[in-house]
């Protein structure tokens, strides 16, 4: 079992930058894939990204690409979400989750381990 826990949420103006960071312990870290997915207020939780266990693949919603960026510290158990160009869409709580492997996933289904969630908020 992993334990997960994400940091870094806040308020923003639209145009601006957050990076949120998760903290893992549990299983080895460098093991299995991470996974940020974000959940607004009555809809369903929506893939975001995702990063191997190496962290030299990364793969990303359309949504969000080209505007945030997914990177991995295997020494330090943290995985990152560094997001740009921030919109009032962007707005939600966002979930890092631990993946029952090591590659690249991109469903709810793949990830056995999910974080409390931190929220983030674009204000126009």
């Amino acid at each position: 079992q992993v334990q997960l826990v994400e940091s870094g949420g806040g308020l923003v103006q639209a145009g601006g930058s957050l990076r949120l960071s998760c903290a893992a312990s549990g299983r080895t870290f460098s093991s299995y894939g991470m996974g940020w997915f974000r959940q607004a207020p009555g809809k369903e939780r929506l893939f975001v990204a995702a990063i191997n266990s190496n962290g030299i693949g990364t793969m990303y919603a359309d949504s969000v690409k080209g505007r945030f960026t997914i990177s991995r510290d295997n020494d330090k158990n943290t995985v990152y979400l560094q997001m740009k160009s921030l919109n009032t869409e962007d707005t939600a709580v966002y979930y890092c989750a631990a993946a029952r492997g090591a590659g690249l996933f991109g469903t709810t289904g793949s990830f056995g381990s999910w974080g409390q969630g931190t929220q983030v908020t674009v204000s126009s």
